[in-house]
């Protein structure tokens, strides 16, 4: 089953199911418009697309079950950041909370920065406002939304495992002074029992290359960023690829106690580099 088949394969099921396309696009959170070119083959459905369709259709387990895995099996879409920023950036992250409310576990690798879900207010307003293109509005909006997805830490129904790199602690994209109170918030975040956080040290031999940054949700789709664009892989195997890597870096990684010492040594270099430049 290609895309194309894909959509009307949906289409076919809303039909049968009885709803209109009005009532299963509300369902679905999009809009009717969206539908209606999903289901004619002229847009090509996520496998979150599908999940929602087929929840607002109501099918059985094992039909959903068997569109989705056609859906998985195709889906590797690659969406660039300027249409991103086009569409609004605080709506990417109101979708990013839709989706993370029907997750259970979320494995995330960083090598480069904090984790959106784990940056402070300064952290994230420092890292946006880099972007000139990007005006204050959309830097505030972008704030608030992406504070807002934080309170899915807080559901202990949810479990969250963070791999960050010790480089991640020390990259001065932000002041010291900021980046201190960032580590601070790791620290923090680190003692919620839903949450691990470890980090990977620069000594030692390593085993692998930290080559990118992904977000594994579930076992059913990973999102990696590039330079251009998030690219959003949801075929079984190549998700089962970013899942060993990600078991690699976290049996490497420094977690509980350790990794809140090493927070506490970097935020101290930290707070000793700020007041030698006073």
């Amino acid at each position: 089953m290609n895309r194309s088949e894909l959509g009307v394969a949906l289409r076919v099921l809303r039909n049968a199911s009885g709803k209109a396309g009005k009532a299963v696009a509300r369902g679905a959170v999009m809009s009717q418009s969206k539908l209606s070119k999903i289901e004619t083959g002229k847009l090509s459905p996520s496998a979150d697309d599908v999940d929602r369709i087929l929840t607002a259709i109501g099918v059985s387990d094992d039909v959903k079950a068997e569109y989705m895995n056609a859906a998985r099996a195709v889906a590797t879409e690659a969406t660039a950041w300027r249409l991103i920023q086009r569409a609004g950036l605080h709506k990417a992250q109101r979708q990013l909370q839709a989706v993370e409310a029907r997750m259970s576990l979320l494995r995330l690798f960083q090598p480069v920065l904090v984790p959106g879900l784990l940056q402070t207010p300064e952290y994230m307003r420092a890292v946006l406002s880099r972007h000139e293109d990007l005006s204050e509005e959309t830097v505030r909006r972008t704030v608030a939304a992406r504070l807002e997805r934080q309170e899915v830490l807080y559901d202990e129904t949810k479990t969250f495992r963070f791999v960050i790199t010790e480089p991640v602690l020390r990259w001065l994209i932000v002041p010291p002074v900021v980046l201190a109170g960032q580590l601070d918030r790791l620290a923090s975040l680190s003692r919620l029992p839903n949450v691990d956080v470890r980090v990977v040290p620069l000594a030692g031999r390593k085993h692998d290359f930290p080559n990118h940054a992904f977000v594994i949700r579930d076992d059913r789709a990973v999102t990696v960023e590039t330079v251009h664009a998030e690219v959003v892989v949801t075929d079984p195997r190549d998700v089962a690829l970013y899942v060993a890597k990600f078991s690699g870096f976290a049996r490497h990684a420094m977690g509980g106690d350790e990794s809140t010492r090493l927070l506490e040594s970097v935020r101290d270099e930290l707070s000793r580099s700020r007041e030698g430049d006073q």
